[in-house]
């Protein structure tokens, strides 16, 4: 993984654009995110600039003439680097950074700098470094433009361009060993999978800094670092835990007694670039295992239901909408205005309102989660012919068997599982 240090903040001018199909309301708010992720990476944001333009100039992004106007601006501030809010293409990257003799970044490249810095596991260190990795292949011609500055002119481009290609060939068979290297451990992640069959899943979901973590601590009596920042998580975690420590005030019923393994996840973001959720599959694998899903949002974000939209829709890439979902509104306390507060409990049914950081209203969630526990799983009975082993092995990689008797030619088992796993394996005897 290329690894990341900090020694000084760098002095950043941060850059929108607004076409004619966008609301300007809504670019100020992906700007302002921009912000939050630079801070998070370690910048002053000195300038914050929208140009308005009818479409993305290809060459240019904001256009030529703007650039040059923003490029007098960067010279007489100091500015370090320039970030863009959009993914811009190689073209767009080498003209600007000609015009600016600055270092040019955009969204993409700023979270990465940002999940490189966050990394601690040898997984999630894998998974970055694939995604730096298919993020640079395309803009190695920008990397190796000192060859034709420093020597130019005839017989120097033979030797670039075989650099470039040498260049290439060894960042493709990097990432075709990470690849590998990510299948490995999703196969390690469906062998453990194997052995939680009789615990209830639950993942911890959500848009980046929604509060997952401090929930995460809350419910688990972990110490996971939870920290006011974008990415402050970029590992998951699972803990097993029981009801009756969920919290002080245990729900009534007769839950008590399940087994539960909890995960927090990494944080969802808008514009996400589709190759870095294509590296966190593995990770994010933990939400499509799950047999519930807790969906947190930031109800004091101005605009919490653009965030729980991006989820949903990242939730669906991994085949994840249709599984239970409670969806947890956090930091209530931070809301001043009671009728956001009266929206979304009319809108949002079945949704819980709390607060992670004060405690408020746990208590509510957790008898939230175990009624959809209770709604979530069935007890079967079915009886086998002694000679069906492989059908007898599927239910268990299934299920949570709780009894076997045999009788003469026959078993009959008796199971626990989800309702999803209850349906695969009476599909399973129908074809048998």
């Amino acid at each position: 993984m290329i690894e990341i240090t900090r020694k000084i903040k760098e002095r950043a001018m941060l850059v929108a654009l607004q076409t004619r199909h966008v609301n300007r309301e809504l670019v100020e708010e992906h700007l302002s995110e921009l912000e939050e992720l630079a801070d998070t990476a370690g910048a002053d944001s000195i300038f914050k600039i929208i140009q308005s333009k009818s479409a993305i100039d290809p060459a240019f992004y904001i256009g030529k003439g703007k650039a040059e106007e923003l490029a007098q601006l960067v010279e007489l501030n100091d500015i370090d680097l320039v970030i863009s809010d959009d993914d811009l293409t190689p073209v767009q990257v080498r003209n600007l950074e000609k015009l600016f003799n600055r270092k040019i970044i955009d969204r993409s490249g700023l979270i990465l700098d940002i999940f490189a810095l966050r990394a601690k596991t040898k997984e999630a260190k894998t998974q970055v470094e694939l995604a730096q990795l298919e993020y640079m292949l395309p803009r190695l011609t920008r990397a190796w433009t000192h060859l034709s500055k420093q020597y130019g002119g005839i017989g120097t481009k033979g030797p670039g361009e075989t650099q470039i290609e040498t260049d290439r060939r060894m960042i493709r068979t990097r990432i075709s060993h990470l690849k590998e290297k990510l299948k490995e451990i999703e196969s390690q992640r469906q062998t453990q999978s194997k052995g939680r069959k009789d615990f209830v899943r639950i993942s911890i979901a959500g848009y980046t800094n929604a509060g997952k973590s401090t929930l995460f601590n809350l419910l688990t009596k972990a110490d996971v670092f939870a920290e006011d920042k974008l990415f402050a998580t970029l590992d998951s975690t699972t803990r097993i835990v029981n009801f009756d420590t969920l919290a002080s005030a245990k729900p009534s019923g007769g839950a008590g007694k399940e087994k539960i393994l909890i995960s927090d996840t990494v944080g969802f973001i808008r514009k996400l670039p589709a190759h870095l959720v294509a590296s966190f599959k593995s990770t994010l694998n933990e939400v499509r295992d799950s047999d519930i899903i807790l969906h947190m949002i930031d109800l004091s974000h101005p605009y919490y239901e653009d965030h729980l939209r991006v989820v949903d829709e990242t939730l669906k890439e991994f085949d994840s909408e249709h599984k239970k979902e409670i969806k947890v509104f956090n930091k209530v306390d931070s809301v001043s205005d009671k009728s956001v507060i009266e929206y979304v409990r009319n809108k949002y049914h079945g949704s819980v309102i709390i607060s992670a950081q004060k405690g408020i209203n746990i208590s509510s969630l957790i008898k939230s989660i175990e009624a959809t526990i209770k709604d979530s799983f069935v007890e079967e009975e079915i009886t086998l012919r002694i000679e069906q082993t492989k059908l007898a092995s599927q239910i268990h990689d299934l299920a949570e068997v709780t009894s076997v008797k045999y009788d003469h030619d026959t078993v009959l088992f008796k199971f626990r599982a989800n309702k999803e796993n209850s349906e695969k394996i009476k599909k399973l005897i129908s074809k048998a």
